[in-house]
């Protein structure tokens, strides 16, 4: 079964999408918790952090760097934070691997 997220990169159903290249999207997320919130999504499925495996390694720093991007863009580049919720019980709400970028500037 498709995540959301991955209907969202097939263009299966909308979404404010901010940034994309090849490997990774990032768009708006539908319920922010700050000013500005945004959601680096790989294009790739992974369900979370647990499930990456050797060949995925390079998603994780392509994502950081995407995000510095993105913040860099926004000129936030001082006042962001970001994070990785892992599972269910600790607030991942999409099984789809993605990163938060944060921010009320």
């Amino acid at each position: 079964m498709s995540s959301i997220f991955t209907k969202i990169i097939n263009r299966e159903i909308p979404s404010d999408i901010v940034y994309e290249q090849e490997d990774i999207i990032v768009i708006k997320d539908m319920n922010p918790k700050a000013k500005i919130h945004l959601l680096i999504i790989p294009k790739k499925e992974i369900e979370t952090l647990d499930d990456i495996k050797q060949e995925d390694r390079n998603i994780i720093s392509e994502m950081f760097y995407v995000a510095t991007k993105v913040a860099k863009d926004l000129a936030i580049t001082w006042a962001y934070q970001l994070h990785f919720n892992v599972w269910k019980q600790w607030w991942q709400e999409v099984m789809h691997l993605h990163l938060h970028l944060l921010s009320d500037k």
